[in-house]
C-alpha cells in the first residue's frame, strides 16, 4: 500500500487503483513476466516496479528514480490507441517517460528491449 513517506511516487492514486494493481500483479502477462524477471531485483542498477500505480492509472512497470514508465502493449493497444495516447500524456504531465514496447518485442527480442530501456537509466530526470 502507499507509503506516506514517498506519496509523490504514486501521483495520487486512490485506493481501487491500488486494488487494480495487486490484481494485475497476480495476472501479468507472459511478456509482463518475461520482462519482469529481466527488472526485478534490481538487475538493471535501479529499482522497477510492477504494475505500478500512477494517478487513475496502473503502470506496467515504473522506476521512480528516473521517473520512466515502461507499458506493454499486446494486441488490444491497436484498437485502443486514442486510449493509450492519452494515458501517456496524462503521465507525461508528471514529467513521467513514458515508453512503450510490444508483445512481439518482448518475445523475439528482449535483449534489445533491456538495452533500450537501459538507455532511460543514464541520468535522472532533471
Amino acid at each position: 500500500m502507499q507509503r506516506t513517506n514517498q506519496p509523490e511516487m504514486f501521483y495520487g492514486a486512490k485506493r481501487k487503483i491500488f486494488q487494480n494493481a495487486e490484481v494485475l500483479r497476480s495476472n501479468m502477462t507472459i511478456s509482463e513476466k518475461l520482462l519482469w524477471e529481466r527488472l526485478n531485483k534490481s538487475q538493471l542498477g535501479v529499482r522497477f516496479k510492477a504494475q505500478h500505480p500512477i494517478d487513475l492509472f496502473v503502470a506496467d512497470f515504473y522506476c521512480h528514480k528516473y521517473k520512466l514508465v515502461v507499458e506493454i502493449d499486446g494486441e488490444i493497444h491497436q484498437k485502443q490507441k486514442e486510449y493509450d495516447e492519452g494515458r501517456t500524456a496524462e503521465m507525461e504531465n508528471y514529467d513521467l517517460k513514458v515508453i512503450r514496447f510490444t508483445n512481439d518485442q518482448v518475445l523475439n527480442d528482449i535483449n534489445w528491449m533491456v538495452e533500450e530501456i537501459k538507455k532511460f537509466l543514464i541520468a535522472p530526470s532533471p
